[in-house]
């Protein structure tokens, strides 16, 4: 029977391809998610943002948020802290400019997922 024949997705090469895209992936997910903080923050005013200082702040505060929200009842609350916090931290500000950065992400989140939707929508229009 040739090499390969009889395992079909579980071959060693196609496991690591996998695993690279799924690394890739979470690179890019990354970096988008630190561009919408970065915005996010210098709406508020925060000067010593960087997209870098963002994508840190991101994947701390998401870390973070998930551990606390595992306590039941107050968990998501301790997980809003606890991400307002490490961007706190992150960008060296005070309490009310990181919630403000944290709530104007969610802000600039929706505005894109909005047009976004608009230009598909307007897309799909003109097709038919």
């Amino acid at each position: 029977m040739p090499a390969g024949v009889g395992m079909g997705v579980l071959r060693p090469g196609v496991l690591g391809a996998i695993g690279a895209l799924g690394a890739l992936v979470l690179l890019i997910a990354l970096f988008i998610a630190g561009l919408f903080l970065y915005f996010g923050a210098r709406l508020v005013g925060i000067k010593d943002a960087t997209i870098g200082k963002a994508m840190i702040a991101v994947l701390g505060g998401g870390i973070l948020a998930r551990v606390l929200s595992i306590i039941p009842v107050i968990g998501w609350l301790l997980g809003i802290i606890g991400y307002v916090w490490v961007i706190k931290a992150v960008f060296n500000t005070d309490w009310l400019k990181a919630f403000l950065a944290w709530l104007m992400t969610i802000v600039v989140v929706i505005i894109t997922a909005l047009i976004l939707a608009a230009i598909v929508g307007l897309s799909l229009m003109a097709a038919l």
